[in-house]
């Protein structure tokens, strides 16, 4: 099993290139199940949960072709409606197979999703979009089956902001009969990069942004040529690197625009941010200043962005309060930064962090996706040599993120 080593203390300095975005690139690989045109997709990031999506539509008689950040998909002759459990187990995001799969095949038989151990996240919002539009679904031995004439369209209120269930329905209601109306609908920039590729295949939608999405269903789409948007969170854990370690970087392919709370906390930080329209550069001279947040849905301060900041946190100067407010397990990189000489206390759902002047090197392990980036900033920080194990989450989510960090002058290798 890999793992990273990191000799930490040095500056980054340089340039590298923003990869698209996974949380953006996954369900815009599921929207290939919704026409028998091809669709042709640019910067798809080189993911370990990109390998298994692919690999879960070529299970389903979709045909790929992949030539470097380039992805040709065509679903002219679907074979198959199941996503097995030995696919599904390992990435949450393959739930999203299941509206496109019902509104373009009328079957699916998708496994209850697994993925990283942050919390629960239930797919009953999923179902219940799905049951307004006119679906029969149940879950049966661990699957998700829902069979269906075609989708109606429905006025769809769901009880709690979710990305994947706001995917999934917008994906559907895109051949519904009629019009759908989703409520509540999550704001994400990746919900707006997928309703962009689904109005480039011939889907008529309104609203995509904001947190009502109109839709109204058309008899099939088209094939359409799309570019994936930059990674915000791939970006904000670059910056909260610099922002630890010191020094001098520009961040190419970026999307400043969907990185706005992200951008306000470090500059409160004391991070010097410069932006243009598809770059970003960000320099740090001293120590951090400790800066809380409390995390929630876009555009609020991002989740996935927690664990990152909260390194940074524990090498500033004064004491940060940090409220995560999205999932209730998402707190298990504060033991392995602990190890490190972090000062944290957890109350529930708030962390109270107190800056420390330096982090010593030790070996962690990485828990899930998020708390893997926030060890490497902590690696990258401390004082000796900090070991990474378990960092297959790491790639997960991160596309070469070391080759990325040794073009910057970090010290950092994996190790196999």
């Amino acid at each position: 099993m890999d793992k990273l080593q990191i000799g930490g203390g040095r500056p980054l300095q340089g340039e590298i290139a923003i990869s698209g975005a996974k949380n953006a690139a996954l369900p815009i690989l599921c929207a290939a199940l919704l026409t028998p045109e091809p669709l042709v997709l640019d910067n798809v990031p080189a993911l370990r949960d990109v390998d298994t999506m692919l690999t879960l539509l070529q299970r389903l008689g979709v045909q790929v072709q992949r030539e470097g950040t380039q992805v040709r998909l065509q679903a002219d002759a679907l074979t198959g409606h199941q996503a097995p459990y030995e696919l599904v187990k390992t990435m949450r995001a393959s739930i999203l197979v299941l509206g496109p799969l019902l509104a373009r095949t009328g079957q699916a038989q998708v496994s209850l999703p697994g993925g990283c151990a942050i919390g629960q996240r239930p797919v009953d919002q999923h179902i219940r979009g799905l049951q307004a539009m006119g679906a029969q679904v149940r879950i049966e031995h661990g699957y998700v089956v829902a069979h269906a004439g075609r989708l109606q369209g429905a006025d769809i209120v769901t009880d709690m902001v979710t990305v994947t269930g706001t995917e999934n329905l917008l994906m559907a209601a895109t051949l519904a009969e009629g019009r759908t109306v989703i409520e509540n609908a999550a704001c994400e920039p990746e919900v707006t990069d997928l309703a962009r590729l689904l109005i480039a295949m011939g889907a008529q939608i309104e609203g995509h942004g904001t947190d009502r999405i109109v839709v109204h269903g058309v008899a099939r789409l088209h094939g359409a040529h799309h570019r994936i948007v930059a990674d915000r969170i791939e970006t904000g854990t670059f910056l909260c690197a610099v922002a630890a370690t010191g020094g001098d970087i520009t961040l190419r392919d970026a999307a400043p625009d969907t990185l706005g709370a992200v951008l306000d906390k470090l500059r409160d930080a004391g991070l010097d941010i410069t932006t243009g329209p598809d770059w970003i550069r960000a320099r740090m001279r001293g120590r951090p200043r400790a800066t809380g947040f409390r995390t929630s849905e876009y555009p609020g301060f991002p989740t996935d962005m927690q664990a990152q900041l909260m390194a940074l946190d524990t090498l500033a100067e004064g004491t940060a309060v940090i409220t995560e407010n999205i999932f209730e397990n998402r707190y298990m990189h504060v033991q392995e930064l602990c190890r490190m000489g972090a000062e944290i206390e957890i109350d529930g759902h708030t962390a109270v962090v107190t800056g420390v002047p330096e982090l010593l090197g030790a070996t962690v392990m990485a828990t899930d996706l998020r708390a893997s980036a926030s060890l490497v900033i902590a690696g990258l920080a401390a004082r000796g040599q900090t070991t990474i194990e378990r960092i297959y989450h790491l790639d997960r989510g991160y596309q070469c993120m070391e080759h990325k960090l040794q073009a910057l002058g970090a010290d950092i290798r994996r190790i196999s």
